[in-house]
C-alpha cells in the first residue's frame, strides 16, 4: 500500500445494548419489614470524580459514601483507564459518615410546619482534602464541609494511676511517678479527689500540666459554615451550583435567587414569575440547573412542560428567556390530564452542555439546545399507565415527581418508576436500547422492553390498543403482563459522571449496579 493511501473508516453503528449487574445495596431490609418515613431517600448525587456519593433521607440527614476500589494498585483508577489497565472489579463503595442537616421548624407567622426532609444534595469544589455540599430542606440552604480530624489526646497528668480512687480513672499511658520538689519520693499517700491534701516535710510535690497530644487516629467532622434562609417564600425544589465554583442559584415555585457560597445574608432574585394578582397564577417553576461550564447560562422548567433557558449577562431580572424549548400538542389529544401529565418534574444538562434532559409524567425527551423546534428524541416510560391515569389522579399518584440521569458519555439516559422499576434508554442515533430494571438483587426478573418506541402519535395509539389487548386494563398488570405496585416508587436515581454505573433509591434502600 502507498503512504498515501488511506482506508475508509467502517461507520460506526449505535452501542450496543448495556448488560446491567447487580453491584451493593445498603440499607436492604428484610422480608415484611416495615419501612421508617424518616429513613426514606429523597435525594441522591455523585460528586464530580465519581468517588464520593451523597444520600439525603426525609428524616433530614445526609449519609457520605466513599468509592473503595479505586485505592487497588496505588494508582488512580481513572490513570488506569488511561493506560489501557484491566480493571476486573466493578465500582464498590463504603459508608463514610453521616450528619443530621436539617431539623424539623415551625414558622410562627405563617404557622407552617416546616419538615426536615432534604430535597436536594448538590456537591461543591474540595478544598485541601476536604468535602463541600450544599443540602436544602424546603425552606433553608446549608453549607457543609466535612473533613478528617486527628483525634486529640490528654497525657501526661501528673497522678499515679495506682493511687486513682473513686471514679478518677487516668487517661494518660505514661503517667510519671509523683516527685517531691527536693527530688526526695513521698512516703505517704495522698487523697486526691478528696479535701485531704497532705504532704509530707520537706515540701509539695511538683506539678506537671497535661499534655494535649494528636494521635494517629481520625474522625470524620461535618461543620455547618453557611445557612442560606429566609430566601423563599414556597417550598425550594432545587439547588444548582455554577461552574465558576463562588455562586449558586435556589429555586422555589415562583423565584429563582443567586447566592454567593460565601454570603449567606443576601440573595439576587433573578427570575421571578409571580403575577400581580395570584389568580392570573398559570403556571410554576419546577427545576432549575446552571449549564455545566458556562457559568451565565441556566435552565428552568415549568409546570406547562417548557423549558427556558436565560443569560445572566442580558439583565439583571431574566425575565425574557433566551431560548424556549417546548413541544407543540397534538391536535386533538387534548383531555383532563393532558397539561398534569405535561409538567416536568426535573431537568439535566449533559455533561457538555449541548444537550437537556427532562422528565414529565410519562415520558423522558431529549432537547438539543441549538434546535428548539422540537425534542430530539422522545422515551415512553411507562405507556402502559395511560389507561389508568383517572386512577392516578385520584390516588395523588399522578403528581410524583420522578428523577433523570444521564452517563458521563451522553449516549444513554434514565429514569424510575413504578414497582421500583427503572428505565434505561439508548440516545445515540440508531440505538434501540431500551432496558427496564428492578431495584432489587436480581435486576433483570422483569421482563424486558422490545423495542425504543418512537415519539409519533400513530405508535402511542398502537401501544394503548396493544395493551388493551393485553389485559393492562387490569389496574395491577403491566403491558408485559407484570404485577406493578403504585406505593412502591423509584423517583430518585444517579449515574456515575464517568463510568456506566447507577445508584438509585427504593424506599430506605440504596441499590447500586454497573454495566
Amino acid at each position: 500500500m502507498n503512504g498515501g493511501d488511506e482506508v475508509a473508516a467502517a461507520p460506526a453503528g449505535p452501542p450496543q445494548s448495556l448488560d446491567w449487574k447487580f453491584s451493593q445495596v445498603f440499607g436492604e431490609r428484610t422480608a415484611g419489614e416495615e419501612v421508617q418515613e424518616v429513613d426514606i431517600i429523597s435525594a441522591i448525587e455523585f460528586d464530580k470524580t465519581g468517588d464520593h456519593l451523597a444520600t439525603g433521607d426525609r428524616g433530614g440527614r445526609v449519609v457520605l459514601f466513599e468509592r473503595t476500589d479505586t485505592k487497588d494498585h496505588g494508582v488512580p483508577r481513572r490513570d488506569l483507564e488511561r493506560m489501557e489497565y484491566p480493571i476486573g472489579r466493578h465500582p464498590e463503595f463504603r459508608y463514610k459518615t453521616e450528619f443530621q442537616s436539617h431539623e424539623p421548624e415551625f414558622d410562627y407567622l405563617k404557622s407552617l410546619e416546616i419538615e426536615e426532609k432534604i430535597n436536594k444534595i448538590r456537591w461543591c469544589q474540595t478544598a485541601n482534602g476536604a468535602l463541600f455540599l450544599l443540602s436544602t430542606n424546603d425552606k433553608t440552604i446549608k453549607f457543609w464541609k466535612v473533613q478528617e480530624k486527628k483525634v486529640k489526646k490528654i497525657s501526661d497528668m501528673n497522678l499515679d494511676p495506682s493511687k486513682a480512687v473513686g471514679n478518677g480513672s487516668i487517661a494518660s499511658s505514661s503517667t510519671p511517678k509523683l516527685c517531691l520538689a527536693n527530688g526526695g519520693s513521698p512516703d505517704r499517700s495522698y487523697n486526691y479527689l478528696g479535701n485531704d491534701f497532705s504532704f509530707p516535710p520537706g515540701g509539695l510535690p511538683s506539678l506537671r500540666l497535661p499534655v494535649v497530644v494528636t494521635s494517629q487516629e481520625t474522625n470524620l467532622v461535618a461543620r455547618c459554615r453557611r445557612v442560606y434562609a429566609h430566601a423563599h417564600d414556597y417550598h425550594i425544589n432545587s439547588v444548582s451550583n455554577n461552574s465558576d465554583g463562588e455562586t449558586f442559584i435556589s429555586a422555589d415555585d415562583l423565584r429563582i435567587n443567586l447566592w454567593n457560597l460565601e454570603i449567606s445574608n443576601q440573595s439576587f432574585n433573578i427570575v421571578d414569575v409571580k403575577p400581580a394578582n395570584m389568580e392570573d397564577l398559570t403556571e410554576v417553576i419546577t427545576s432549575a440547573e446552571f449549564h455545566p461550564t458556562h457559568c451565565n447560562t441556566l435552565a428552568y422548567s415549568s409546570s406547562k412542560g417548557s423549558i427556558r433557558v436565560i443569560d445572566l449577562r442580558q439583565s439583571a431580572l431574566c425575565d425574557s428567556h433566551a431560548k424556549l424549548f417546548e413541544e407543540p400538542e397534538a391536535p386533538g389529544s387534548r383531555s383532563f390530564f393532558t397539561e398534569i401529565i405535561a409538567s416536568i418534574s426535573d431537568i439535566k444538562f449533559a455533561r457538555d452542555g449541548r444537550y437537556i434532559l427532562s422528565r414529565d409524567y410519562m415520558t423522558l425527551k431529549l432537547w438539543d439546545i441549538n434546535m428548539d423546534s422540537g425534542p430530539v428524541a422522545t422515551f415512553q416510560v411507562h405507556e402502559y399507565l395511560r389507561p389508568k391515569l383517572c386512577d392516578l389522579y385520584e390516588n395523588d399518584s399522578i403528581f410524583d415527581k420522578f428523577e433523570c440521569c444521564l452517563s458521563g458519555d451522553g449516549l444513554r439516559v434514565a429514569t424510575g418508576s413504578y414497582s421500583n422499576l427503572f428505565r434505561v434508554f439508548g440516545c445515540a442515533p440508531g440505538s434501540t436500547e431500551a432496558t427496564t430494571l428492578e431495584a432489587s438483587k436480581n435486576p433483570m426478573r422483569q421482563v424486558q422492553t422490545p423495542s425504543r418506541p418512537s415519539r409519533s402519535l400513530s405508535s402511542i395509539t398502537r401501544v394503548v390498543r396493544r395493551e388493551l389487548i393485553t389485559g393492562a386494563e387490569n389496574p395491577g398488570v403491566d403491558a408485559n403482563g407484570n404485577a406493578f405496585d403504585f406505593t412502591t416508587k423509584l423517583l430518585h436515581l444517579a449515574w456515575h459522571p464517568t463510568e456506566n454505573s447507577i445508584a438509585c433509591a427504593a424506599a430506605n434502600s440504596l441499590y447500586m449496579y454497573y454495566a
